[in-house]
């Protein structure tokens, strides 16, 4: 597992590059609707501001700024993965421990 080394400063400007498991895939341009909706949700619950976002077929680059008091960017991730995993068409492979974990690797 990666050791990354992160600054946590609230209020802070972070930028972001998220990859799929198969850079192959056009998954992110294909459902680029399905992702817009659970960015829109997790900003509801959880805000921070956009300041630039490039959604490339298998990858994307994100620069947002985070709340004067809040530092917690781990937690938006987790609910933007989470929320679009959730909700893609099931046409991926999967290997047998993601099936059993409710998994899916995007």
């Amino acid at each position: 597992m990666p050791s990354y080394r992160r600054t946590w400063v609230p209020g802070g400007t972070y930028f972001f590059t998220v990859t799929l498991h198969d850079r192959r895939s056009n998954l992110l341009t294909r459902e680029i609707d399905l992702l817009r909706r659970v960015v829109a949700q997790t900003r509801r619950r959880h805000p921070f501001r956009i300041d630039a976002w490039v959604v490339l077929p298998e990858h994307m680059h994100c620069l947002w700024t985070l709340p004067p008091d809040d530092a917690d960017f781990a937690t938006r991730w987790k609910v933007i993965k989470s929320g679009f995993a959730r909700r893609i068409p099931c046409h991926e492979s999967r290997t047998l421990a993601q099936r059993r974990r409710g998994q899916r690797a995007i």
